[in-house]
């Protein structure tokens, strides 16, 4: 069996590290914003160059709580991409915003400049920008786009902490960037957990007192804020992954390397971008941009048959996985903003052809040459 990602063998090297650290946090028995969180903080306020770094509960939280801390109000518009996880778009309309989408470029997944302009309106205040599989979008674009129409830009990089934009680390363009340590994440911890970074002074400290039921001092409430504090267990733990981040991601990025070389003779690039004439026999790779360095928390393939590859992996025990099989517009729960199939046909076409191999960075060779190898035989099957 290769599985997708296995989270024990990460663990392994530093298993004592974990240890000790959480019997630390049990010892001295201040598990809600104890000393390790300020600590963790610090470390990724120096990690990402940024001036303030706020955790919380969840990756989830950030996104709503960094929305919150930006004022915005019901029946403003948030222009994001329907071809992300949930919570991008659900902690909008939780607020009473309106999500207005815009489609994906094909190639890297991740959001559409031109896209954006066009759904631009006079309501419209903010952009949130998702760093889908671990690679930035279009930040140079992005900013421009913010800066014309005077615009809040958020960055989702749950997905790419570590990630850069012309070596400048995902997260730090915007007004917020939110990260999150799910445990199938860059730098995941042990449970769930999530950050904020900012270089704003206003909105650290907004963020700050959102995340504890928006309170400051002790019962004393500024904001209708969440209870979305990172428990400090979890700050331990993180703290402790968190030097070994870079070591992960360079481990991710040799197992593409090797994917491309072992991939190569049925490998293809499609010219138009829209992937509808596909070859049955052939792949087509994850797009990275030269102006980005790509972290790989997925490695994305597109195949014209892709259940039934999903299906010849799984006889096989190899772990696969899609994202996402429903573009966010043609969800069920969000039906009434008003979208229609056909809406969005780069992310729709992303849906139907988009899967993710095994490539965290402790796999073997042998392990990526066996997962290959089926996709092959697969390929050449038909």
């Amino acid at each position: 069996m290769i599985p997708l990602l296995d989270l024990t063998r990460i663990h392994a090297p530093i298993n004592a590290q974990l240890k000790e650290a959480a019997c630390r946090v049990i010892d001295h028995g201040r598990y809600i914003l104890g000393s390790e969180v300020a600590e963790l903080e610090q470390s990724l306020q120096a990690y990402t160059q940024s001036k303030h770094a706020i955790t919380c509960a969840s990756g989830s939280d950030a996104i709503l709580l960094a929305l919150q801390a930006l004022q915005l109000a019901p029946g403003d518009e948030v222009i994001t991409t329907p071809y992300t996880f949930f919570s991008t778009v659900s902690s909008i309309e939780r607020l009473g915003l309106k999500t207005v989408f815009a489609d994906i470029l094909p190639g890297t997944f991740n959001i559409n400049p031109s896209a954006i302009i066009q759904a631009i309106t006079p309501k419209t205040r903010a952009i949130i920008a998702v760093h889908l599989f671990g690679q930035s979008a279009d930040l140079t674009a992005l900013k421009g786009i913010c800066e014309k129409y005077k615009l809040f830009l958020i960055e989702d990089a749950a997905q790419s902490l570590g990630a850069s934009w012309e070596w400048q680390k995902v997260g730090t363009f915007g007004d917020v960037g939110t990260y999150s340590f799910f445990p199938s994440k860059n730098l995941g911890g042990l449970g769930d957990g999530g950050a904020m970074v900012t270089d704003s002074a206003t909105l650290a400290e907004r963020l700050k007192m959102l995340r504890v039921h928006g309170m400051e001092p002790k019962y004393y409430h500024k904001y209708i804020g969440l209870n979305s504090r990172l428990d400090t267990l979890q700050a331990a733990l993180i703290q402790v992954k968190l030097p070994h981040l870079d070591s992960y991601a360079e481990g991710r990025r040799r197992n593409a390397a090797l994917y491309r070389e072992l991939f190569h003779e049925v490998t293809t690039l499609t010219a138009s971008g829209d992937f509808s004439s596909l070859e049955s026999n052939k792949l087509v790779l994850p797009v990275e941009c030269p102006e980005a360095f790509h972290v790989y928390n997925q490695f994305v393939i597109r195949v014209q048959r892709r259940d039934a590859l999903r299906a010849h992996l799984n006889a096989q025990k190899i772990g696969n996985e899609v994202y996402y099989p429903v573009p966010l517009h043609l969800q069920e729960c969000f039906t009434y903003l008003g979208y229609e199939k056909g809406d969005m046909p780069h992310s729709e076409r992303a849906a139907e052809t988009s899967l993710a191999l095994p490539i965290f960075g402790e796999l073997t060779t042998a392990e990526i040459e066996t997962v290959a190898s089926a996709v092959i035989e697969f390929l050449h099957s038909r």
